[in-house]
């Protein structure tokens, strides 16, 4: 079989087609010059990861959803003003972000209720065995203990797959300044969690 007759039958030329899938960029700069489909595009892409950020930093599905929908709204109204030089991602989950931490200060507290599965992260983390198992309200309990902004790190670090780069730009910090956060958290929940893991072994 020749090389022409293989791409043909959906090898080489698969592979070709899969690479012509546009960026979140190039997405992004298509929004800007009007075209509001490459938003959907963008929003589908995000949606589910945006729900799973979310709810890590609200506890709460209703809020989670609320915030997720506005963030994509004010994205969207704010496009103009993204850097096509730069990633879509950090800039989007700035939003988010920064919205899921004002609410937490202003939204009366509902019900909490489970997450949907199709909503979490496919990131694998150390934490995620905690949280299946007995020490899930202990891990629970400690990361409530944390100060706002390392509880935030470690979501969006441990929980989410977000690189330390990516956090920094979300937080308006450093890159260093979330790694020295993100030691300091981890430190605390393992001490935290150690008289519990112990007794486990």
């Amino acid at each position: 079989m020749n090389p022409a007759q293989r791409q043909s039958e959906g090898g080489p030329a698969v592979a070709q087609a899969s690479s012509l899938e546009p960026t979140d960029v190039q997405l992004a700069a298509r929004v800007q010059q009007g075209d509001i489909a490459a938003f959907d595009s963008l929003v589908c892409r995000h949606l589910q990861r945006a729900l799973g950020v979310a709810f890590r930093l609200l506890g709460q599905r209703e809020d989670a959803e609320d915030l997720v929908q506005e963030a994509f709204l004010a994205a969207l109204q704010k496009i103009d003003s993204f850097d096509t030089t730069r990633e879509f991602s950090p800039w989007f989950y700035r939003i988010l972000v920064n919205r899921c931490l004002n609410a937490r200060k202003s939204r009366s507290r509902r019900s909490t209720v489970e997450l949907p599965r199709d909503a979490t992260s496919a990131v694998a983390s150390p934490l995620l065995d905690a949280e299946r198992s007995e020490l899930r309200y202990h891990l629970k309990r400690a990361m409530q203990a944390l100060p706002v902004r390392q509880r935030t790190i470690v979501n969006l670090f441990d929980l989410e797959g977000f690189s330390s780069p990516e956090i920094a730009e979300m937080l308006g910090i450093s890159d260093g300044t979330v790694r020295w956060h993100l030691h300091q958290a981890r430190r605390v929940l393992r001490e935290a969690l150690e008289p519990f893991a112990r007794r486990k072994a």
